[in-house]
């Protein structure tokens, strides 16, 4: 039996744009209602939730779980998991464990240079195109050796998601984009518009020429450029542009507005205003 394809890397090598959420509020009771929507992805933020291995763990047998009760003709969502940090020892030892428990999607944040970019490629391959420690006969990700040739065949199938969120990184970032094994470049908005001295202000026009220039750049390399914007129109902005994977929106934040909306149509007053600071955050 052979490991199963990666729907979400190869939708995007075909050019196909995938709409995700953002999943902060790592339960894998919402993950899995979420997880029946029909967005493409989810992404398992393990950079500002709070989620530990487990947690991850769980929300993915969720999604997983989801998958089984999907009307006829409705696509699975693919699950992706960000790490908290995917450099240096620490990040390499996570990104075995994230791999290990079935994530087969990766997104990492804060890769400012090519050099990082490559450490990162190499944490999620096995040998001779990386250092991932050999331990599937442990891994829910190769069924516990019900895929035998997992260690063979995971390389090609596992995706590799970039965080370019600092000046740094925008310097650097054709030559990350280009670097071998990373499938897509995700522009993080808020971290982006604080390194160029616009705090909590992504919207700033600098801010957005730089992440427009930004996506040509990545396209440009031959990757797919992904972003997180919870404003619809603006969204739909970033996928004229030629953005491939975008979130549009965070479950904390829906829930949050919701129950705001719902609780002023019982008051009369209008309690339904944006919390500060919840625009999109990468």
């Amino acid at each position: 039996m052979h490991l199963p394809p990666n729907p979400f890397l190869h939708a995007l090598r075909a050019g196909r744009p995938q709409i995700g959420l953002w999943l902060g509020l790592a339960d894998g009771y919402s993950a899995e209602i979420l997880a029946g929507v029909g967005f493409d992805w989810l992404l398992i933020d393990g950079e500002h939730a709070p989620n530990d291995l487990r947690s991850m763990l769980g929300q993915l047998q969720a999604v997983a779980s989801a998958a089984t009760a999907l009307p006829p003709g409705q696509q699975p969502s693919h699950a992706i998991v960000r790490v908290p940090v995917g450099t240096g020892d620490v990040g390499t030892a996570l990104i075995k464990q994230v791999l290990d428990i079935g994530a087969q999607t990766l997104l990492v944040p804060m890769v400012d240079t090519p050099e990082q970019a490559a450490q990162v490629v190499r944490a999620a391959k096995y040998p001779p195109q990386g250092v991932r420690g050999m331990g599937s006969a442990l891994a829910r990700a190769s069924r516990w050796q019900a895929y035998p040739q997992y260690v063979h065949e995971a390389n090609a199938q596992v995706g590799v998601l970039l965080q370019a969120e600092t000046v740094e990184a925008m310097r650097h970032l054709d030559a990350i984009a280009a670097t071998p094994g990373v499938d897509g470049v995700f522009i993080g908005p808020a971290d982006l518009s604080a390194s160029m001295g616009h705090v909590g202000d992504p919207g700033h026009p600098e801010v957005q020429a730089a992440i427009l220039d930004g996506i040509a750049r990545i396209r440009a390399a031959g990757k797919a450029a992904g972003i997180l914007a919870s404003d619809r129109a603006q969204a739909r902005h970033y996928l004229e542009a030629g953005a491939l994977f975008v979130a549009v929106g965070v479950d904390t934040v829906l829930l949050s507005r919701a129950a705001r909306d719902l609780l002023a149509a019982f008051k009369g007053a209008s309690m339904s205003k944006a919390v500060a600071g919840s625009g999109p955050y990468g």
